[in-house]
């Protein structure tokens, strides 16, 4: 047996940041392209940007700097504060998965 649990952050009741947004930011970084990124996570690009639009508002920090395509392409990129609240999330996460591990142990090992 193994225990799985899923956090996300809310602000206000609305859903701000979970593992999906996580996965979205993780590829733009990978990538340098929303397009590329969204489509690596399957969502469309629409989508992604809402869900990019939404978590810059409810955070009230810019996560994506974009450029205008041209001869090379546009791309975008994290910018530090989303890199910082990316590695905050990941810290976050793992404490609460260790924890719970631990206290399922705990409860079912008896």
């Amino acid at each position: 047996m193994k225990v799985k649990s899923k956090i996300w952050i809310e602000v206000s009741g609305e859903p701000v940041f979970g593992r999906g947004r996580r996965f979205l930011l993780e590829a733009i970084d990978r990538y340098g392209s929303i397009n590329r990124a969204a489509r690596e996570i399957n969502i469309s690009y629409r989508k992604a940007w809402s869900y990019i639009k939404a978590m810059e508002e409810r955070l009230g920090i810019r996560l994506v700097e974009t450029r205008v395509g041209g001869v090379n392409g546009g791309g975008a990129k994290l910018t530090e504060e989303a890199r910082e609240f990316l590695k905050k999330y990941a810290e976050l996460e793992d404490y609460l998965r260790q924890t719970a591990n631990r206290k399922f142990k705990e409860i079912f090992d008896r």
